[in-house]
């Protein structure tokens, strides 16, 4: 019988047209579990509409269209003068506009704005990750600008604004600015106590000349940048100062910033990073001479924790496109979400991608609070959260790409451009080895840090036999840390796991809490994902993860 070779069967719909934000059931609890419930409504409208706006066909194709066309270095005009100005396809600035407007570098801002943004930023980046970097470079910059009062309330409110304003202005001419970073250099790379750029004072209070090379300087586009330079040529750290750099003078004249090149990068290719040189740069100091390091680790941690929720986003975006994928094809007689060893898969996946919501959630509402001990919690559980939750994040998204078989080898179903990204945040605001030092030096150096984290767990003592096995035996480890730097990495990864463990006892469904605790704290599951007890409640966990119903 003759019939048409070209007739398209057993093919999902694309996942378009949905609330990003409203179908995913953890991070709805989430944000409605930390939020005062006079801001509720509010802040659903708010996330609803951005939710809906993520999962248009419209902001998707933008997003693939900034990846198509990475950035561009123009370092001269057409008459010879040196411009350094880094050219981006219009989808990005489409996108980054629409990121400001939505309050990504405003959660300082607002009544809990922290858990609000937390929750935008982990949508956002199931949109395109790339525009994420100058958002929570921005979003950042503001504790670290809090150190110098007078600095803080004059670039705060446009640094909170919900205006995007691309064009290159003197920063007292714009309603919005965005921020970048400059730290590390050649020679050292996290080892900021290399670094060798220079600053010589200026006759101005304040103002210095800066002289010296930056080898990854973050959203070069942006309007200002916070670096780090040696105010005096003294040895350590007694010299390391934080500065501002503006990028246009304030008589509308540039500042010296040439950008050599940009990285040519794994992922990450709608976002420009790149080699700055600092030769006679106009810098306006931040905080204390000699402080530098002290004055920037509040936009250090405060990034950070954006990792995490990035991370937690990507994650969210793998596991909603496997699923979605199984629970439409058919493969060996029935959708292949009805396939017991699928369906161990998808869960043993969104356990993970729960898990790093509700993670990161908790942590956002404690910037939200505020308070001494939740301050104390945050300097632990910080660098645990970013070691473990942006580790995971590769092989999730690797996992679920492989759920699509080999159509998630493709570039059309987007999944590459996630495996690509995946690694990222691992890497960013210093790699693994240095999260897992930052979390052992807390506990060496801060006890209310580990009194702050054991009581956070400690209120999901007597739920979960596992639970309460591995909070033990955590503590028998910290009991003996000879030769604690070699198992840092072990450390942390206990850390957050049974931090996850104990949110998720009091927060998760029980089916979600059974598993996460069985396979992650009680040795039931595999090194591989898809290797979860058959008997838990894996049908339910795979249906909480769906994208649409």
């Amino acid at each position: 019988m003759a019939g048409s070779t070209h007739t398209v069967t057993n093919q999902p719909p694309p996942l378009l047209g949905y609330d990003v934000y409203g179908a995913d059931q953890a991070l709805v609890a989430a944000v409605e579990r930390h939020l005062d419930p006079e801001l509720l409504d509010e802040a659903r409208g708010e996330l609803s509409a951005l939710g809906r706006a993520a999962g248009s066909a419209q902001l998707q194709e933008w997003a693939i269209q900034a990846n198509e066309n990475p950035p561009t270095l123009r370092a001269y005009d057409r008459y010879g003068h040196r411009v350094d100005e880094v050219e981006f396809h219009p989808a990005w600035h489409r996108l980054l506009g629409k990121g400001v407007s939505a309050g990504l570098t405003a959660a300082w801002a607002q009544p809990g704005g922290h858990v609000r943004r937390a929750a935008g930023f982990m949508v956002w980046t199931q949109v395109e990750a790339g525009n994420g970097c100058p958002l929570s470079m921005t979003h950042a910059a503001v504790p670290a600008l809090r150190t110098d009062p007078a600095l803080a309330a004059e670039w705060e409110p446009r640094l909170t604004s919900t205006i995007y304003e691309r064009e290159m202005r003197p920063p007292s001419r714009k309603a919005g600015v965005l921020f970048g970073m400059g730290m590390t250099e050649k020679q050292g790379g996290s080892d900021v106590r290399a670094n060798t750029t220079s600053a010589r004072p200026l006759a101005e209070d304040g103002a210095y000349e800066l002289t010296g090379h930056k080898w990854f300087c973050s959203a070069p586009m942006s309007d200002g940048f916070l670096v780090l330079a040696r105010a005096a040529p003294s040895p350590g750290e007694g010299g390391l100062t934080c500065f501002l750099v503006p990028r246009v003078l304030e008589d509308g004249s540039r500042n010296v910033f040439r950008i050599q090149r940009l990285k040519d990068k794994l992922g990450n290719r709608s976002n420009a990073s790149a080699e700055v040189e600092f030769d006679g740069t106009w810098a306006r100091r931040v905080g204390e001479e000699g402080r530098g390091v002290r004055a920037i680790i509040g936009m250090v941690a405060a990034t950070r924790l954006d990792c995490v929720l990035g991370s937690a986003g990507l994650m969210r975006a793998a596991v909603s496109q496997a699923v979605h994928h199984c629970a439409y094809r058919e493969a060996f007689g029935g959708k292949l979400l009805d396939k017991p060893l699928m369906r161990n898969v998808l869960a043993d996946l969104a356990l993970e991608s729960e898990a790093a919501t509700t993670l990161g959630l908790r942590l956002a509402a404690a910037y939200d609070d505020g308070g001494e001990q939740e301050r104390a919690l945050l300097r632990i559980a910080v660098p645990a959260a970013k070691y473990w939750v942006t580790k995971r994040c590769t092989p999730v998204t690797v996992e679920a790409a492989e759920c699509l078989g080999g159509n998630g080898y493709v570039e059309e179903s987007g999944m590459p451009r996630l495996v690509r990204e995946s690694p990222l945040n691992s890497i960013w605001e210093g790699a693994g080895n240095v999260q897992a030092l930052d979390v052992l030096r807390a506990l060496q150096r801060e006890p209310q840090a580990l009194n702050a984290y054991l009581q956070e767990v400690g209120r999901a003592r007597g739920a979960d036999h596992r639970l309460d096995a591995a909070i033990k035996d955590l503590l028998t480890e910290l009991a003996d840390l000879d030769e604690a730097e070699a198992r840092a990495r072990r450390l942390a990864e206990r850390f957050a796991l049974v931090l996850q463990g104990a949110l998720l006892v009091r927060f998760a469904p029980p089916e979600v809490a059974d598993a996460f605790c069985a396979s992650r704290l009680g040795g039931d599951g595999g090194a591989a994902f898809g290797a979860l007890p058959h008997s838990l409640g894996l049908e339910a966990i795979v249906e909480r993860a769906r994208p649409l119903s």
